[in-house]
């Protein structure tokens, strides 16, 4: 873990490099991802034998073996726990709710030359969910992706995720069944990818492929872009937490290991203005980490990439290095966290106030919690329906509207050196 602090000369270098330190994907991922993909765009089927089989350790033998069954999907429901099936529900109605106000208007109207413009927005016809079966398998991810394409009015839903030796989370299976998820294939990794990118004699392609993965998964979205459209290029994931003396140091301890039990590649940050208190927050973080079932993931993520950053002056200092982290969740555990959010320019998601824990927003909040991460959120936004739609734009032009504006458009047809486009416009001109 590293202490830094404003009050120090150097300061300045050592934040440069939290700030560069990029954790991702290494150049033999995408080597690797690339020849994947290639040998699934020549071998289709055949090559999603042979990877499923070397990596999962398990045989697509024939064809009842490629696919879990909606039936399977609803007898996982129905065998969870009331109180594991009421929350799913409640998470599913949130975010349902929060999706729905989401939504685009169309547009059409008639500027004052009698010109009709608009825009029609419209769902993608097919959208693959990518669902990981290693060490995350989360249901609340799949409720995360599914709903919002479903809210957008996506009609084909196909999940793929890897069932390492046959075996499928119940979870899972059962947020698919609340989803409302048409297909899933027991398929993974970057060749599940290029499957629903490229399609086989079984899979159909898709037009967007959504979801979290790990580094090949992430890495063959990124290579696919073009061939389909993608949510994010995702990297691990990251908290920053301004907070002051006044919390629980308990709280924002475990509310930091909340980020790094994911990966050992996680970052949780710290921004206080009191030494004491983030001294305390520091025990209380190996005192946690010792009792949690994940203990080896978030030591590894907490000594090799936590930060625990001292400033003199929490309000003046704290929005400039929120915004230079630009981290996927941001924390503001302060007496007036509205106040500092209206100086926060570039954050995935925000949680205000000394209640709001980030894990809430993982799960039943409403907000989608698939964000940018690796400063990404400085030109990047959480997924939403608009990941799932487009906008076409129409014009409608009539003698008096086409006389109006036609001029000008030859005029700059000329001027770029394009006789045929002016002639379509001066042909109509009178």
């Amino acid at each position: 873990m590293k202490q830094l602090s404003t009050m120090d000369a150097d300061f300045a270098r050592k934040f440069a490099r939290v700030i560069e330190d990029r954790r991702e994907t290494d150049a033999n991922v995408a080597g690797v991802v690339q020849d994947i993909l290639r040998t699934v765009r020549s071998g289709g089927d055949r090559a999603l034998v042979q990877y499923t089989q070397r990596f999962d350790g398990y045989s697509l033998a024939d064809d009842g073996d490629w696919v879990i069954t909606k039936d399977a999907c609803k007898a996982a429901y129905d065998g969870l726990q009331s109180d594991q099936r009421e929350a799913l529900e409640l998470a599913a109605s949130r975010i349902r709710a929060y999706h729905e106000a989401q939504l685009p208007n169309n547009r059409d109207y008639t500027d004052a030359t009698g010109a009709r413009l608009g825009a029609i927005w419209r769902a993608v016809d097919a959208a693959g969910l990518y669902v990981p079966g290693g060490r995350a398998a989360y249901p609340s991810s799949l409720l995360m992706n599914a709903i919002p394409a479903r809210v957008a009015g996506v009609e084909r839903l196909v999940v793929v995720t890897p069932t390492p030796k046959g075996n499928s989370n119940p979870l899972v299976l059962a947020a698919a069944h609340i989803a409302g998820v048409d297909e899933i294939w027991r398929v993974g990794g970057a060749q599940a990818v290029g499957a629903l990118a490229y399609g086989t004699d079984r899979i159909n392609p898709v037009d967007v492929v959504v979801g979290p993965g790990n580094a090949y998964v992430a890495e063959a979205k990124r290579q696919l872009y073009g061939v389909i459209g993608i949510d994010m290029v995702a990297g691990p994931s990251e908290i920053l937490v301004v907070a002051d003396g006044k919390n629980d140091p308990d709280w924002i301890a475990a509310d930091l290991l909340s980020q790094a039990e994911h990966d050992p590649t996680s970052q949780s940050v710290l921004i206080t203005d009191d030494a004491g208190f983030a001294a305390l927050v520091a025990d209380c973080i190996d005192v946690q980490i010792s009792q949690l079932s994940t203990q080896k993931t978030a030591r590894t993520s907490w000594d090799d990439h936590g930060v625990i950053i001292e400033v003199n002056d929490l309000e003046a200092e704290a929005p400039d290095l929120i915004n230079a982290l630009a981290a996927e969740h941001l924390e503001l555990a302060v007496d007036e966290p509205e106040a500092m959010m209206e100086k926060v320019r570039h954050a995935g998601s925000i949680f205000l106030g000394r209640m709001t824990p980030e894990a809430v927003g993982d799960y039943v909040a409403g907000p989608n919690h698939v964000l940018p991460t690796g400063r990404r959120a400085r030109f990047s936004s959480g997924l939403s329906v608009l990941d799932f739609m487009k906008r076409t734009s129409f014009i409608q032009l009539d003698e008096a509207s086409f006389n109006a504006i036609g001029p000008a458009a030859a005029t700059l047809a000329h001027a770029e050196g394009l006789p045929a486009h002016a002639k379509s416009v001066e042909l109509r001109l009178k």
